[in-house]
């Protein structure tokens, strides 16, 4: 491998994700489980899923410069990296195991398929594409039911809780595309964004009315579809893209809560 030389080596950008949007998808599947089912071992599993999610900037930068050949002062920093964040998220894990009476390996490992997807694209420098952000966002997803098993809930409505995050960070990685495309002056589809948020209410309402989730989450359902029809309209398409990001945030701990609320209260 050719060895390059380089300026001095900005680490932010090789220890931490440059996509913002992570964290929201990273945070809500954590507190969601921790909020229904605490334990100290969720808590180790969160912290896990923490590491593994700080790996994926270095292992990113690693990877694609060894399958360019090359070697760059970067690159070490990026190895060390991984091996820093790779070695606290297995500790964590280690823990997690050792901590709880409960399995909670099934939703992982099927996550897993979701994660090869999202490094694929990340190797191919197409992390944007629709299909890396909802496989990626899916993957961090299974940790709801992962720390909700390890609190002792039973499977069927431990994976429910993936399913409703599932369509959530769905269809608002849907719309939010779509907005930042209209805000831009790029043409972009308004139907897709409308269809993907009625369906996932009628889900979830449809889930709801044989009980297998609270009737609350539907409510919350309605208010994303809303908040899609709002944001897509011309007088919104002024609002800056931070901003927006702060609105998705908040949107998502709205999800979160009233997911959480619905399940505990039997809303």
């Amino acid at each position: 491998m050719a060895e390059a030389t380089t300026g001095p080596v900005r680490l932010r950008p090789i220890a931490l994700p440059v996509e913002h949007g992570g964290w929201g998808f990273l945070g809500a599947p954590i507190v969601l489980g921790l909020w229904v089912a605490p334990s100290v071992a969720g808590i180790w599993l969160g912290l896990a899923a923490l590491g593994a999610f700080l790996m994926r900037q270095p292992l990113k930068l690693a990877l694609g410069d060894r399958q360019r050949g090359r070697r760059y002062p970067r690159t070490v920093w990026a190895e060390r990296f991984v091996a820093l964040y790779g070695a606290g998220a297995l500790t964590a894990l280690l823990i997690a195991w050792l901590t709880t009476a409960h399995p909670f390996w099934l939703p992982l490992l099927l996550a897993v398929p979701f994660a090869i997807v999202q490094l694929r694209y990340d190797l191919l420098k197409q992390s944007r594409s629709l299909l890396a952000e909802i496989c990626g966002a899916n993957a961090l997803g299974a940790l709801a039911p992962a720390i909700a098993l390890c609190g002792g809930w039973r499977m069927t409505p431990a994976f429910l809780l993936w399913l409703l995050l599932a369509l959530k960070a769905t269809s608002a990685i849907i719309y939010v595309r779509a907005r930042i495309r209209l805000a831009r002056g790029v043409p972009a589809g308004r139907a897709p964004v409308y269809l993907t948020h009625a369906v996932a209410l009628a889900l979830v309402v449809g889930l709801a009315a044989i009980d297998l989730v609270p009737w609350l989450a539907g409510a919350v359902f309605g208010v994303l579809l809303l908040r899609a029809v709002l944001g897509l309209l011309p007088r919104s398409l002024a609002t800056p893209t931070p901003i927006v990001g702060v609105q998705e945030l908040g949107m998502s701990f709205l999800t979160v809560a009233g997911i959480a609320v619905g399940f505990q209260m039997g809303l």
